[in-house]
């Protein structure tokens, strides 16, 4: 996700920012990683986690990163969401059970 964030901030002329948060929830762990680059438009958002779906050109990524992401996350029984705006940056939602096994 973050590679992906450095990789959208190479397409705006602003200064690009991630900024990586992550808190305790009772017994989950949160990450969130937020970037400010262009967004990602509303019409793919649902696509952007199935395997070899990509928007890079050729020879810059395969898609399989967020897919493979996703299902890290749900193999260790977590959740991974997306909130974007385009032209004003992305969020992921990553959030964790502590103990693997709850």
């Amino acid at each position: 996700m973050i590679v992906n964030a450095c990789h959208a901030l190479k397409e705006v002329k602003r200064p690009g920012r991630i900024t990586v948060r992550t808190r305790r929830e009772g017994g989950r762990v949160r990450v969130e990683i937020e970037d400010n680059g262009p967004g990602i438009p509303r019409r793919i958002q649902e696509k952007i986690f199935d395997p070899f779906f990509t928007t890079k050109t050729v020879g810059v990524g395969t898609g399989l990163g967020l897919s493979v992401s996703h299902g890290l996350v749900e193999k260790h029984r977590g959740k991974i969401e997306v909130a974007s705006v385009e032209g004003e940056g992305t969020t992921f939602t990553v959030v964790l059970p502590l103990d693997p096994r709850e």
